[in-house]
């Protein structure tokens, strides 16, 4: 197994986020199968590799070097390209491409299918982020009707939903970071997560969607938006309810209507399990020895199929055009 060089721009400060959390656990999923180390790229951290540093390294065959930030992407594959390099897609949509020579994990079903269209030539394989063990229904009396969390919200949500049902309702609206969530997810009754806007202003996808994920582990209703990677677990009608659904009165009408007869999320662990880290580990085992597998090819023969590039693809409509007026000529 060649080692594994998780790249991220920091580990604190602007960079502390969801998908930083996700990537680190990830790091440490990696840890459990052969060696894997975090390296920064933008900032120098005491404790941590810095990737110029790293880069003046020999033997560099012998190592993997894993990207993921995706608004560095783009910067980081041709700097990189002499090298092993994974990427590991969590939003998509940034508008890049990547050479055959650059696997693709990607962390939902939804973004897998984007880089099955897009890159038809390169390995690509689903590795969903992990559930940790904590976020589970510990059955305590909930104080909390409507949890919403004001990051990633929509202005709907906030403005004009939010306020609506404060006078109905125990709504708690949090707007500062907690150390704790799954203690959070377990005092609350309903979660309304909507993050389609902001996932619209940013151009790009929800990739996961973990906290709606989070929250009906914890045996939160959910009433949340669809976009992106939601897709791939929410199913409205039979474990979730679609929020921002034609009107704010029939938001307002679903939501009180769960409250006055309000019961757990009954979803079975077996629904989690795929995203428990269990399941994940002997998946990204396979997964990696493949990626061993094929860069030990790689390093001695040339891709030789056809990029679709617009110009192939150009040139592919045009022969079909041709060939259906060949045919009815004749």
């Amino acid at each position: 197994m060649r080692k594994l060089y998780f790249l991220v721009p920091g580990t604190d400060g602007k960079f502390a986020c969801g998908g930083l959390w996700a990537e680190l656990k990830t790091l440490n999923l990696a840890k459990e199968i052969c060696d894997a180390q975090v390296v920064t790229y933008r900032q120098r951290e005491k404790d941590k590799l810095f990737l110029d540093d790293v880069l003046q390294q020999q033997d560099l065959q012998q190592a993997i070097f894993v990207i993921s930030w995706g608004f560095d992407v783009a910067k980081l594959a041709p700097r990189l390209k002499s090298y092993n390099v994974v990427y590991h897609a969590h939003s998509a949509g940034y508008g890049f491409k990547l050479p055959a020579s650059i696997p693709i994990i990607t962390v939902s079903r939804n973004t897998l299918g984007y880089w099955g269209q897009l890159s038809p030539h390169s390995l690509i394989y689903y590795l969903p982020n992990q559930i940790s063990d904590e976020f589970t229904n510990q059955n305590l009396e909930r104080d909390i009707d409507v949890l919403v969390l004001a990051r990633k919200s929509s202005e709907y949500l906030i403005k004009d939903l939010v306020p609506a049902l404060q006078p109905k309702c125990k709504l708690e609206l949090i707007d500062y970071y907690i150390e704790d969530i799954p203690a959070l997810f377990n005092r609350a009754k309903i979660y309304i997560y909507d993050s389609a806007e902001y996932w619209a202003q940013q151009r790009v996808t929800e990739g996961f969607g973990l906290q709606p994920m989070e929250a009906a582990a914890c045996g939160c209703q959910i009433f949340s938006s669809l976009n992106g990677g939601l897709s791939d677990y929410l199913d409205p009608g039979f474990n979730s309810y679609k929020i921002a659904a034609y009107s704010k009165e029939y938001d307002m009408q679903r939501i009180l209507k769960l409250l006055q007869d309000w019961s757990p999320s009954n979803l079975p662990e077996s629904f989690f399990q795929e995203y428990r880290r269990e399941n994940i580990i002997p998946r990204f085992q396979v997964i990696l020895s493949e990626l061993n597998e094929f860069f030990d090819h790689k390093q001695n023969h040339q891709s030789n199929i056809q990029p679709l590039t617009k110009m192939r693809l150009t040139k592919l409509s045009t022969q079909r055009i041709l060939n259906k007026i060949k045919k009815k000529l004749q």
